[in-house]
């Protein structure tokens, strides 16, 4: 049985396609941001709460993130989570103060 060149380019192309296919299926994923899986039963102190975020996969629950960037996943249902979420808000946004570049004066005509 002999193979022709055009049938060994063929086999080839098939392979790479089928190589790049797999590839690009998988690294185009993108990637979750953290997600909940375990629920703390604690209560916190919403003094120390900068931020929350909703979640429904793969369990439903809100992420609280403390001022520290800590991430605390809880029951969404429980009363103590509904004021925390109401008091953040509530919460003013604070914007943290842009630093503008100082204009340069104008120059002076030079005088007649």
């Amino acid at each position: 049985m002999k193979l022709h060149a055009a049938d060994i380019l063929v086999i080839f192309w098939l392979g790479f396609l089928t190589v790049s296919t797999v590839k690009g299926s998988v690294a185009s994923q993108i990637a979750p941001r953290s997600s909940c899986v375990d629920l703390s039963t604690q209560q916190l102190d919403i003094r120390n709460l900068a931020k929350y975020e909703m979640q429904h996969i793969p369990v439903k629950a809100v992420m609280f993130i403390t001022r520290r960037g800590i991430k605390i996943c809880v029951q969404p249902d429980l009363k103590w989570v509904q004021n925390a979420i109401k008091f953040l808000d509530k919460r003013p946004v604070t914007r943290r103060p842009t630093t503008k570049p100082k204009s340069k004066p104008k120059p002076k005509p030079k005088g007649n």
